[in-house]
């Protein structure tokens, strides 16, 4: 009986050691399938969870708009007083709904090209007001002018087009004609063929942008939906090849295993150049774990903070001798117009820069950009772009709708909010075939090397006072 019960002792103990060696022989083996079956799922071919969402968004993206309504317009154009300002909205749009087209696998290379279709739905539930409400804002064609056409000459031309036009240096027009384009009267006068058409984003809808050609990582995982070269409409050629514009990729989607010393780059066609995440904080989204990754306000720092941003500073008067941070000079791959981009309110902006305008109110959390990553996958599951448009403003003695100016300005017009969340449906299927699955493995192996490491112990203890009975 006495052998029996030991062999029992002995055989149980066995049994908790082979669970815990298996427990613990698992978790490298669930960690390799895991990476395996990633690595597989991420890759863009027809037939990953990747391809299927990167093809077609599943989530909702929506594009919000806030005007900036110029209160003393002719104070400004007076005496050159500061430029007082009220934000006005949120004008909502739904973007980014339409899947890519002309999209085209290169085996050999292992990349896609693509083009990206641009198309803006106006919400009237999510927005402050309609597409029909007006406000007094910069007029975008008589500030231009002396930028485009510097000749004193021309410029008398132009002043007695812009007069004859009754314009001045701000207008009223609606939402929907800033945005999205109008006829302009000034331009609409000029006696050759010229675009007569203005709007913040014209053209927009029915165009797209690309083409973009990113890496499948088919044959190398790190390189997965980064953008080997991007051919689109606007002029990047201006860049310095040393300021690695094309850099990251399109953001949607980074190489898997993103750990939190991991800088995140991606390209962006509104601000034509590529730009950097950096970590902030761990979140739980929908019962999903994601890291927060958001611009640092060294992205836009002047090349005395940050060297990196040298060759972003394309003049020396407006920015004092590359002192001034915050903004940043697009004018190039605008057609050579005036139009420098910022964070919403001048958020991280130098003092000089924002002095002029009154009514700003910069905010960390309203204001900042951030990607909320899921880690595993790499798979961005929210993020919020926020951007404001602005345009430079400087006296023309030759123009009198600007020969009263003193000073130079730069001058808000508008900023976004470019914003998308993962739904509940594909959170669940997210949480379901990824999330899940690794916590299943996670906790199974925990209970095998826990259970097993309980009963070898509890099996040991028992035969020690077994055998201690016996030999009394």
């Amino acid at each position: 009986m006495g052998c029996d019960r030991n062999c029992g002792l002995i055989a149980g103990a066995v049994i908790g050691a082979v669970l815990a060696v298996f427990g613990g022989i698992l978790m490298p083996v669930g960690d390799m399938l895991i990476e395996r079956t990633i690595k597989k799922e991420v890759v863009l071919e027809e037939g990953t969870i990747a391809y299927q969402n990167w093809v077609k968004t599943g989530t909702e993206v929506y594009r919000q708009f806030w005007i900036y309504d110029v209160q003393n317009p002719q104070e400004v154009v007076a005496n050159s007083s500061k430029i007082k300002v009220k934000q006005r909205g949120p004008y909502t749009y739904r973007v980014r709904y339409l899947a890519k087209k002309n999209i085209t696998h290169d085996p050999e290379n292992h990349t896609v090209s693509f083009l990206q279709p641009n198309e803006a739905i106006f919400e009237p539930s999510l927005s402050a007001g309609t597409e029909n409400d007006t406000w007094t804002v910069l007029n975008l064609a008589v500030a231009a002018a002396p930028h485009l056409y510097p000749n004193t000459f021309v410029q008398v031309v132009l002043n007695s087009l812009i007069k004859k036009s009754k314009s001045s240096m701000f207008q009223k027009r609606t939402v929907k004609e800033l945005l999205w384009g109008y006829k302009d009267p000034f331009l609409s006068l000029v006696p050759y063929p010229i675009s007569t058409t203005v709007g913040v984003f014209f053209p927009y809808n029915n165009t797209a942008d690309g083409v973009y050609t990113v890496f499948s990582g088919k044959d190398n995982i790190n390189q997965v939906a980064i953008i080997d070269t991007y051919k689109g409409k606007k002029n990047l050629s201006y860049w310095p090849s040393y300021c690695d514009m094309i850099n990251g990729t399109d953001a949607a989607s980074f190489p898997p295993f993103v750990e939190k010393t991991r800088v995140l780059r991606f390209f962006s066609s509104d601000i034509c150049r590529s730009i950097y995440a950096v970590f902030a904080a761990e979140i739980n989204l929908k019962g999903i774990p994601v890291y927060r990754f958001v611009l640092p306000s060294m992205a836009f720092a002047s090349p005395l903070q940050n060297p990196d941003n040298h060759c972003f500073c394309t003049e020396t008067v407006i920015s004092n001798n590359c002192t001034s941070y915050g903004v940043l000079d697009i004018g190039r791959c605008k057609e050579g117009k005036p139009v420098y981009i910022s964070l919403p309110h001048f958020l991280h902006s130098s003092p000089d820069i924002a002095e002029p305008i009154e009514g700003l109110n910069p905010n960390e959390d309203e204001h900042s950009t951030y990607l909320d990553v899921e880690p595993i996958t790499g798979f961005t599951l929210r993020f919020a772009k926020r951007l404001q448009i602005n345009i430079l403003v400087k006296p023309a003695k030759k123009i009198e709708a600007l020969k009263g100016l003193k000073r130079n300005y730069i001058v808000p017009i508008l900023w976004l909010n470019e914003t998308g969340t993962i739904g509940d449906e594909k959170a669940e299927m997210f949480r379901k075939r990824v999330t899940g699955k690794i916590n299943l493995l996670g906790l199974v192996e925990i209970t095998l090397l826990s259970v097993g490491v309980v009963m070898f112990v509890a099996f040991m203890i028992s035969y020690c006072a077994c055998r201690s009975k016996k030999v009394k």
